[in-house]
């Protein structure tokens, strides 16, 4: 993908024990059409499950994603946001964080 067009600031935060917010900005270089999509999978369990509740930003790019009914156990998950343009490629961003370091 195209240099600049990964997403940037990815973090997550827990809060009421269950309820997960993970926020990004768009990549700088990014087409204006460049529409993000995130997926997590807990590395026990393999199902990677993309967001069910995206937050858009006013130009309706997800900039973020709300998760219910997480499980916060000692275990690495797997965070991937990936990108469409028409234009271009976009480049994917991809973390491992421990829950329950949040």
């Amino acid at each position: 993908g195209m240099n600049g067009s990964a997403i940037e600031n990815f973090s997550c935060v827990i809060y009421n024990v269950s309820l997960m917010n993970c926020t990004w900005k768009a990549g700088r270089d990014a087409p204006g059409d460049t529409q993000y999509f995130l997926y997590w999978q807990n590395l026990r369990y393999d199902d990677a499950v993309e967001c069910e509740l995206y937050i858009k930003d006013e130009n309706g790019r997800n900039t973020g994603c709300r998760f219910q009914n997480v499980k916060i156990e000692k275990q690495t998950s797997y965070f991937l946001v990936n990108g469409t343009s028409k234009d271009s490629l976009i480049q994917f961003y991809d973390e491992y964080i421990e829950l329950y370091k949040i």
